[in-house]
């Protein structure tokens, strides 16, 4: 009697637990497809609900079977129980493979370089370069230095047309010198009329000559003094457009300020140049410096004074080493990164300034 009465109440536990589980189920799958989801996804989902669905009612079809098979009262509830249990936890898994991924969440920050392994690239450079630019405007009438020549400082490069120039200069000089030569015989002059206003006033003071008489010798001392004045100030300005023929005489020779290598000539003979155009580049052959960045993340493994190892493709089996001898105190904020000059120690003959070289801190 007792064991009919079990059978019957697990016969309606199980007719009930199968309608809610069929119910959440179904509730899932109109969920499912209510949800903004792409059509693959949304298809995994509603196989995911029946799967769900075929799983309840397979379970209490195991429940009452093995009820009617007069199974023990306690594995019957343990079966019940489980079953239970095991549904809402089936329900919920579908629910936790739907959220979606996060969105605008930073991947996690990438581990700093090795410093021992950092390589960049860099030029090689000298301190001393200079530009050789032309000062006047005018014609290339010679040239005296090619490209890759050795040259010092002072030496002649090229020379521009000065031939007006110089018949300008010989002309005011020529004027210049007339002018002095009448500073001089005015100066003479007015030495004389010195003499005779002292005479004259001696004169006038013994009643010996009329004041009209004295005063037109002082009149012809003012007339003399002015005229020294006037043929001074005229010499004095020859004598300025004298100087400034020169410079223009000066700039018509082209010269080097250094002495090194002559890196780049962007003249040649009968060309046309303008103030300012670049005529040549001269370059020191040393000491050479290579210039890089390195990223911040990786500064403190090149202070000063650290031994670096230069490489480069031009010449693959030369290996070179070089000194840090100034790190940028600040950090570009554009780049992140900080630059660095290194000394290069005993430079091969074979490398030359502009060439690049690959750079990587010595191995220790």
């Amino acid at each position: 009697m007792e064991l009919d009465w079990l059978v019957s109440t697990l016969e309606n536990l199980q007719n009930s637990r199968r309608a809610q589980m069929a119910s959440a189920a179904e509730h899932m799958l109109r969920t499912t497809a209510r949800l903004e989801f792409p059509s693959h996804e949304r298809a995994i989902y509603r196989a995911s609900g029946a799967a769900v669905l075929a799983f309840l009612i397979g379970s209490f079809t195991m429940i009452l079977t093995g009820c009617e098979g007069r199974g023990s009262a306690a594995s019957s509830s343990a079966v019940d129980s489980s079953a239970v249990q095991a549904a809402p936890a089936a329900l919920e898994e579908p629910h936790a493979s739907v959220a979606a991924p996060a969105v605008g969440v930073p991947a996690p920050a990438v581990a700093a370089a090795n410093p021992q392994s950092y390589t960049t690239i860099g030029p090689l450079v000298v301190e001393r370069q200079a530009d050789v630019l032309a000062e006047r405007d005018g014609y290339v009438t010679s040239v005296r230095a090619e490209l890759g020549e050795r040259v010092h400082k002072g030496q002649i490069l090229a020379l521009l047309d000065d031939r007006s120039d110089q018949a300008a200069y010989a002309a005011k000089a020529a004027h210049v010198e007339s002018l002095k030569a009448q500073v001089r015989e005015w100066e003479a002059e007015q030495k004389g009329n010195e003499a005779d206003l002292r005479r004259a006033d001696a004169m006038f003071s013994e009643k010996i000559i009329s004041q009209e008489d004295e005063e037109h010798v002082k009149y012809k001392l003012e007339e003399t003094i002015a005229e020294v004045g006037r043929y001074k100030a005229e010499a004095a300005a020859g004598e300025s457009e004298l100087r400034a023929l020169s410079i223009n005489i000066e700039q018509s020779r082209i010269v080097s300020p250094q002495g090194g290598v002559v890196g780049r000539r962007s003249i040649r003979e009968a060309q046309e140049v303008k103030k300012g155009d670049p005529l040549f580049w001269i370059t020191a052959e040393g000491p050479l410096h290579v210039v890089f960045t390195v990223p911040e993340a990786v500064m403190a493994a090149f202070p000063d004074g650290a031994g670096l190892a230069l490489t480069t493709a031009v010449y693959p089996t030369l290996e070179q080493r070089a000194t840090i001898i100034h790190v940028s105190p600040v950090v570009d904020p554009a780049s992140g990164s900080i630059e660095v000059i290194a000394l290069l120690v005993h430079p091969s003959p074979l490398l030359k300034p502009g060439m690049s070289m690959k750079v990587r801190l010595e191995q220790r």
